[in-house]
């Protein structure tokens, strides 16, 4: 029996417990015998309790959340008569002390028993409450678990899509340096592999320490820089980060590769400025290049890095994060904040 059915087997005997105590000692001082508790509290609650775990422990799940709700209503009605009948004969054999003979002014018999079947839909209506309860937990249970294998999918999808976008893009970089700089080439291809092993291996996990995110940037950047010429300029600042930050794996590659992709031209001098920043758990990285937009012929880059990036951003940091970029006086902007 695992932890949550103990508790709840806990919880039911402890309110019957309770139940059946408090007649006993809310008659303490008084003038009256236990077999009068017995007879007016003790036996009526035991039928109470036989009746609730019928419905509770079967008749609910069988008929009513079966759609027979009317063999279900039948079947309380058969078992409401029947326990009414025997309680009579119970107190007729075992309590006539208790129960004297009516008197003429007394209620009519039927009231009595009008009564007691009524009192008899209580436990009904409360293993209906109880077992509706839990039915709906278990379900809203289900539903997330749904919803989170759902969103762990969609993301592994969006990983897998994000590697070999970033793989196609580096060997664009080594292929442009081949015939130019086979020697730069060598090193590119010594940078990509160690890249790519913390791509496969480290970015598993759901979160990395920033320090080892930052890390893979300046490699990248580097990486970068062997086939710029000297008409490019890159400025970098990165915060001194520990350990203890941490940070869903690739949220910043994207914006930095789009800044080496439309912010460098062979023929004009650019710069391109990265600064990130740390302040009480928000990460905010600025990046700003000269905009060369692409022509639609150049096919170097299918976009899909920024729309990943802003998928992954609404499932890993649903209003926690801001993306802006926009274009001033030629130069393009870019701003992410996530809130750790």
């Amino acid at each position: 029996m695992d932890n949550k059915k103990k508790t709840l087997v806990i919880f039911h005997l402890l309110v019957w417990a309770i139940l059946f105590s408090l007649p006993y000692l809310l008659s303490s001082g008084q003038d009256q015998l236990v077999i009068r508790v017995l007879a007016h509290s003790w036996v009526p609650l035991l039928f109470y309790a036989i009746l609730f775990y019928l419905n509770y422990l079967y008749l609910i799940d069988r008929f009513m959340y079966d759609r027979k709700t009317m063999v279900y209503v039948a079947l309380n009605i058969l078992i409401i008569m029947v326990f009414v009948l025997v309680r009579g004969d119970i107190n007729d054999l075992f309590f006539k002390d208790v129960f004297k003979p009516r008197d003429e002014n007394a209620p009519p018999r039927k009231m009595f028993l009008y009564i007691q079947t009524v009192s008899y839909l209580l436990p009904v209506v409360c293993a209906i409450a109880l077992r509706t309860l839990e039915r709906w937990k278990r379900t809203e249970a289900e539903r997330k678990e749904a919803a989170n294998t759902k969103l762990q999918s969609e993301l592994q999808h969006l990983r897998y899509q994000l590697q070999p976008h970033f793989f196609f893009n580096s060997l664009n970089t080594i292929y442009s340096l081949v015939d130019s700089s086979p020697e730069k080439a060598k090193t590119t291809i010594h940078s990509l592999g160690k890249l790519m092993r913390y791509l496969l291996y480290e970015t598993k996990s759901e979160r990395v320490p920033l320090s080892k995110e930052i890390e893979f940037l300046r490699k990248y950047i580097e990486l970068m820089q062997l086939r710029l010429s000297e008409k490019t300029k890159v400025s970098s600042n990165f915060p001194p980060t520990t350990d203890n930050l941490e940070i869903a794996p690739l949220l910043f590659i994207s914006l930095i590769e789009n800044a080496f992709k439309h912010g460098v031209s062979a023929t004009v001098e650019s710069e391109i400025d990265m600064e990130m920043s740390l302040q009480e758990g928000i990460i905010l990285l600025r990046i700003s290049n000269k905009n060369f937009p692409k022509n639609s012929a150049d096919k170097s880059g299918s976009g899909i890095g920024l729309q990943n990036l802003e998928k992954r951003l609404q499932l890993l940091y649903p209003n926690k994060h801001t993306l802006k970029h926009w274009t001033d006086q030629g130069r393009y902007h870019v701003e992410l904040e996530i809130e750790t």
